[in-house]
């Protein structure tokens, strides 16, 4: 397993075998098995403002973000990032959201929501941004990187 959220909505896990899983909390088995990526899914975030969409991202092979609609365990959309994404958080406020990345150019990407068309790269770390945190104003995150 290589990540996990929890939410309203359920449990949501990523794994090394390129799947994450939606699980039931009541009965503890899997409700939907997402599958599209092709590298592991590290990056989970449930959507703040919008119930039943997960975001998911791919590692070096997949390089992408994928939205899912947790109710029917559809998928709604696919953005290509041209890295591997390590971290996902949902803005509280704004339809947006920021992805953490890791090779080539270890950037955080924001990206407006639901067309994704990015907002803009924040550089600043030598390696990949492991994982990212925001603070309370929804303003001001917090990144860890293996520099």
């Amino acid at each position: 397993m290589c990540g996990l959220k929890h939410d309203a909505c359920g449990l949501a896990s990523g794994s090394n075998d390129n799947q994450a899983l939606i699980w039931d909390l009541n009965t503890g088995k899997i409700r939907y098995q997402l599958l599209g990526h092709k590298a592991a899914v590290k990056a989970l975030a449930w959507c703040p403002w919008q119930r039943n969409l997960l975001a998911t991202g791919g590692g070096t092979s997949d390089q992408t973000m994928r939205f899912w609609n947790i109710e029917t365990g559809k998928l709604i959309n696919t953005i290509n990032t041209d890295s591997q994404v390590c971290s996902l958080i949902w803005s509280r406020k704004d339809k947006e959201i920021l992805s953490s990345h890791g090779f080539s150019e270890n950037q955080l990407s924001l990206w407006k929501y639901p067309g994704c068309s990015k907002v803009v790269d924040l550089h600043g770390h030598s390696q990949r941004v492991l994982h990212m945190v925001m603070a309370p104003d929804n303003t001001t995150v917090c990144t860890a990187s293996a520099d």
